[in-house]
């Protein structure tokens, strides 16, 4: 413990501090490669995340080796701990960050980029790699972010991109055997730079053309290749026997079953759908006896199956029925995601209600057939309406609805539409006898501010504005008439910073720098974010957010992350992006092969 009874009294929850969780991992750290997991956000988001739960406990089987975690201090705690001159500090050990060898973040959302910066700060290092010395420990990063790590390059000693068992064993053994030979921190990195999945920014240089797209982007040392090839696992192995459980209520308390990984449906809008393809599936058997061991090792009185798609997975009918049969008995919810409204989806869900009732969550996605066709969403409003309908009838009167706006090609009427869906939803309801209509129903409306990716059909397309988005959100609101319908909006210019860091190259570093030592921190926080503080930190690193979020890309243009190897193919992403511009859908991977270029069988 670093900090005493007095400092942790003046602190909202405490318990994100102390450390100490049932099945926390303590070890004598002496030769020991000591990994620091570092969470660039509140513990009780970290605490929720998987990639957590499952890297924590990976590395942890290796007997060289011990991880910690360390998560972003709220604002309270960070005046705690500089007045106190404290580091920031490893939970495990109480050590700081510092003391450890390799510090590692995940990058789960792009507004997250200065909280990695605090940090570092915090614990005492350098922000910018080329800055920090041989005592200093290694920082890298992964997680979906990484698929444009240019915008962190300056501050990431490497970056891990792919799946995180695939390759981090061996980074692993090559940090133990450098040490072990006396190495310099650049040995190490140019061992790992053949591996998998890794990417060191310091090899490579880029130059830019006079219209400030990229000229070229070249390593800079003859024994590191031009391509960055992802970590890739072709067949879902390790999952841990049990989960921390956090001292505090986290954003979700429960054990989290990882059904499978990536998607066949390919909808156009949808990053993790092409950068975790192709689908990979656990078996029946496999999710059964995880399920007992984490409830069992935990305590936890909720299940939640996790997929980019839950019911496609090819025993989804047979998996929830013997799920059923182990948390029935000991009054353990299991909580089903957002998916498609078919009938094997739905005969589930009226099950999963025997224990606790909950609401319904649907994801058209777009208001009109026009827009879903686009992005490839592949439903029609038939196919809604007809599934909302079932859903009602088995009792659910509290419906969820998820839109995007902003998405490419958008009209005025496909706006509209969004509002002209929600109150035909609430028709549904009422068109059903009264007897079938005990109690009055709701939906809830939202609509996310769509933010083109890297890796997807539309990373070539350009942003809408802020004014723009917030036009959309006033229509939306103006089209929705029935009191039964709610209606909650993402902020659009937190959106428009977004997509400056989701498709920057490597000068929008800069701009990052400027807006944490300007106070940025908690950017995903609406009551932390400063959209001005942004807009100062562009203009004072000479950076136009216009270029990176408005501009179309051209067909040839090179872009800042054309070097990493994700598996999908540029060429296939531009068929899909002309397909998506002619309102053209596709079939899913599972009906025709698209030829993605992905080695689905491998």
């Amino acid at each position: 413990m670093r900090l005493s009874d007095e400092m942790l009294l003046r602190v909202e929850k405490p318990g994100r501090y102390v450390g100490g969780e049932l099945n926390a991992v303590i070890k004598d750290k002496e030769g020991k490669t000591r990994f620091g997991f570092c969470f660039p956000d509140v513990y009780e988001v970290g605490m929720s995340h998987l990639g957590l739960q499952m890297l924590y406990f990976f590395i942890n089987r290796r007997e060289d080796a011990w991880c910690e975690r360390a998560f972003m201090p709220w604002p309270d705690m960070l005046s705690v701990l500089r007045e106190a001159d404290i580091p920031l500090y490893a939970l495990e050990s109480g050590d700081g960050i510092r003391e450890l060898d390799i510090l590692g973040f995940t990058l789960q959302y792009e507004m997250c980029y200065t909280n990695v910066l605090a940090m570092l700060e915090l614990g005492g290092l350098a922000l910018r790699a080329a800055e920090r010395g041989e005592d200093d420990p290694i920082v890298c990063a992964g997680g979906p972010c990484t698929t444009n790590p240019e915008p962190m390059a300056e501050f990431i000693d490497f970056f891990y991109i792919g799946d995180g068992e695939a390759s981090l064993d061996a980074v692993l053994d090559a940090y133990r055997d450098n040490k072990t030979r006396g190495g310099k921190k650049a040995d190490f990195l140019s061992a790992i730079s053949g591996i998998d999945g890794i990417y060191v920014p310091a090899f490579y240089d880029v130059k830019y053309n006079d219209d400030d797209t990229i000229a070229n982007f070249v390593s800079n040392r003859h024994e590191v290749g031009s391509r960055v090839k992802r970590a890739f696992l072709p067949r879902l192995g390790y999952f841990p026997e049990r989960f921390l459980v956090p001292l505090v209520e986290a954003v979700h308390n429960r054990v989290t079953l990882e059904l499978a990984r990536g998607c066949s449906r390919g909808c156009r809008f949808c990053q993790a759908g092409y950068i975790y393809r192709p689908l990979r599936e656990r078996g029946i058997d496999e999710l059964l006896a995880q399920a007992e061991a984490l409830l069992a090792a935990t305590g936890h009185e909720e299940i939640s199956l996790l997929a980019l798609s839950a019911c496609d997975h090819s025993g989804f009918g047979e998996l929830v029925d013997r799920l059923l049969a182990v948390t029935e008995p000991k009054k353990v919810n299991l909580s089903l995601p957002s998916t498609r409204l078919d009938a094997s989806f739905l005969s589930a869900v009226e099950k999963t209600q025997r224990v606790r009732k909950s609401s319904l969550t649907v994801a058209p996605e777009a208001g009109s057939q026009r827009m879903r066709d686009v992005i490839k969403k592949n439903l029609t409003e038939e196919g809604i309406l007809a599934g909302i309908t079932q859903a009602f009838e088995a009792d659910f009167n509290k419906i969820k609805l998820y839109f995007m706006a902003g998405l490419p090609g958008e009209e005025e009427g496909d706006v509209q539409a969004i509002g002209t869906l929600a109150e035909k939803v609430v028709e549904v309801y009422y068109k059903m006898p009264y007897e079938k209509r005990k109690k009055p129903v709701a939906v809830s409306v939202s609509t996310a501010c769509f933010v083109p990716k890297a890796f997807t059909p539309f990373q070539w397309v350009g942003q809408v504005s802020p004014e723009a988005f917030e036009t959309r959100q006033r229509e939306v609101k103006a089209g929705i008439r029935k009191k039964q319908i709610t209606y909650r909006y993402h902020d659009a210019k937190t959106a428009y910073v977004e997509g400056v860091l989701a498709r920057g190259d490597r000068r929008v570093g800069a701009a990052i720098e400027a807006a944490y030592r300007a106070g940025a921190m908690f950017d995903g926080w609406s009551e932390h974010f400063n959209y001005y503080t942004w807009l100062a930190a562009f203009e004072s690193a000479g950076i136009d957010p216009d270029f990176y979020t408005q501009r179309e890309r051209g067909e040839n243009e090179l872009l800042p992350w054309d070097f990493i190897d994700m598996g999908v193919s540029k060429e296939f992403l531009r068929r899909e992006y002309e397909r998506a511009m002619k309102g053209e859908t596709s079939p899913d991977c599972r009906t025709s092969c698209a030829d993605c270029e992905v080695a689905c069988h491998a």
